[in-house]
């Protein structure tokens, strides 16, 4: 029988909590009863033992393919941000990994180094004798050593690419960090991941994903980025395979290197790797960088750590004009348009380009680290979905630190606006970018509520981050349910109710009872289609 009854269980419907509503019954992978009080016969029964039942969440804004090939490689995220600790653990993959050619990975934090940045010779004492390239957790920066370097070519005498630069010493010779497009001068020599290498990385970052109780994704970047090949036709054959178990959007890449002439190539991508649990229908296009590097784009300039202006306001990866038309033309295709949206002006910039497209799209920008506060209202006028990744906006070493030296006071005060863009009538939807990041929705569940993170103390004397701009739990806990499943065009997904699809997430505890523990729960079982695919 196919029946299965949810019992002893609190809910949260995707859009509200409902608390005690009686037993959860699906059949054939739908939700068919709320509240019977009968068990049919031969039913599986799932004892939830007051802890919380809810919609399965849905990742935004998520790289798995990316985070499964670093947690499948030299993986520094789950370490604490120290260098010492960095060092360590990379001499000691490099011992025990004396096959590989080349040493990959990333997770490191910038604020384990003076000004955010480590050295190449720092990698030349645990490493001398084999390239080493390792990316910044919010993957805008590459931590090479000198063996690296030289194999690239890479040398006083090399050019800042212009939508990038390479970090120097006083003598004018990289030191070591390679920031945005300046990763792209190692393309030549790093060697990529092979099928084989994408396809087991897909398949780990699914099943951690799952132990999260993610059920479904927008995989953010579908293309050739950064050194890593496409991961179209990896998810397209795990989906043919039958491999894909969660619900999976594509946003393909565009290449700010070129124009309209690669239209055609993301028309037939579309076509290509769309199959069962994949779908091609969307387009990320990335408008700026990060303000700790300097190159998210900014209406008015960073200042320097003396508090005046300097002459840089960030880079605006695509001109705004050009911006336009090629919004424009993928719109009237059918895409999704997926911004990466960090600084006001680049903010700024996609709202226009976004005005007149079809709301039926569901276009939106991610990120949002700064918005100015004329362009609030705009996403509910422009019918444009905030994207948040709320785990960011919390205090901790890289924002005193990176950032708000950098913006100032007044910029560095209104930075994540989730509450303000909320009250303005955005449409909320969340992701984490992992592996920037963690993908565990219910830490930054905690951190939208809280504007903390759970069980990090935050650095001394400090306030939570930004309390106004707190989310209420319901509205935060909609965004990663029912607001991501909207985003991903899944209308009969992220709720609770008669006829949703059965993916379904049983916590171990109801956080509604106690929300300063939010960031405790955790995930007893993941269910997609009625199916159980993670059980802890």
């Amino acid at each position: 029988m196919s029946v299965t009854v949810f019992q002893n269980a609190t809910v949260f419907d995707g859009v509200a909590y409902r608390g005690q509503v009686g037993d959860v019954v699906v059949d054939r992978g739908r939700i068919i009863g709320i509240g019977a009080d009968t068990t049919p016969v031969g039913a599986r029964v799932v004892d939830v033992a007051g802890g919380l039942l809810l919609p399965g969440f849905t990742d935004a804004h998520v790289h798995p393919v990316q985070g499964g090939l670093e947690r499948l490689g030299c993986d520094l995220s789950g370490l604490e941000a120290d260098r010492g600790a960095y060092l360590e653990h990379i001499r000691d993959y490099a011992d025990a990994h004396r096959d590989l050619d080349w040493i990959q990975g990333g997770g490191w934090a910038m604020a384990a180094f003076p000004g955010g940045l480590p050295t190449a010779r720092e990698l030349d004492e645990v490493v001398p004798d084999r390239p080493v390239a390792l990316a910044n957790r919010d993957h805008h920066g590459l931590w090479v050593n000198s063996v690296a370097l030289l194999a690239a070519g890479v040398s006083a005498r090399t050019p800042d690419p212009a939508d990038g630069h390479v970090e120097r010493d006083a003598d004018g010779q990289p030191s070591g960090v390679l920031h945005e497009g300046a990763m792209q001068l190692l393309a030549d020599v790093l060697p990529p991941a092979d099928d084989a290498e994408l396809y087991a990385a897909l398949l780990e970052g699914q099943r951690y994903l799952h132990s999260l109780g993610v059920t479904s994704w927008q995989d953010a970047i579908v293309g050739s980025y950064s050194g890593m090949r496409d991961a179209g036709p990896t998810y397209a054959r795990a989906a043919a395979a039958g491999d894909l178990t969660g619900r999976v959007v594509g946003a393909l890449w565009w290449d700010r290197e070129r124009g309209t002439e690669q239209v055609a190539e993301l028309l037939a991508k579309r076509e290509a790797y769309t199959h069962g649990r994949f779908a091609a229908t969307a387009v990320k296009i990335m408008q700026d960088g990060i303000a700790e590097n300097g190159t998210a784009a900014l209406v008015e300039p960073y200042l320097d750590r003396c508090g005046h202006a300097t002459g840089n306001s960030g880079l605006s990866f695509v001109e705004p004009g050009r911006l336009r038309q090629y919004v424009g033309e993928l719109d009237g295709l059918g895409f999704q348009v997926h911004f990466h949206g960090l600084g006001d002006r680049s903010v700024r910039e996609a709202l226009d380009a976004l005005e007149g497209t079809d709301p039926a799209h569901r276009h939106h920008i991610a990120h949002l680290q700064l918005v100015h506060p004329d362009d609030l209202a705009r996403f509910r006028d422009v019918g444009v979905a905030a994207n948040i990744q709320a785990l960011w906006a919390c205090n901790d070493d890289q924002m005193t630190e990176l950032t708000i030296p950098f913006l100032g006071a007044e910029r560095g005060g209104r930075q994540y606006p989730f509450g303000d863009l909320y009250a303005a009538g955005a449409r909320l939807v969340a992701g984490s970018d992992w592996p920037v990041s963690t993908p565990d929705p219910l830490a930054a569940i905690h951190t939208a509520v809280h504007r903390t993170s759970y069980g990090e103390p935050a650095p001394a004397g400090t306030e939570p981050f930004l309390p106004d701009q707190a989310l209420g739990i319901e509205t935060a806990f909609a965004a990663y349910t029912s607001g991501s499943a909207w985003v991903n065009h899944r209308d009969d997904a992220g709720t609770i109710s008669p006829g949703a699809v059965a993916d379904l997430v049983v916590l171990d505890r109801d956080p509604f009872q106690d929300p300063q523990e939010i960031g405790a729960a955790r995930v007893r079982s993941t269910w997609i289609d009625g199916e159980c695919v993670y059980e802890a």
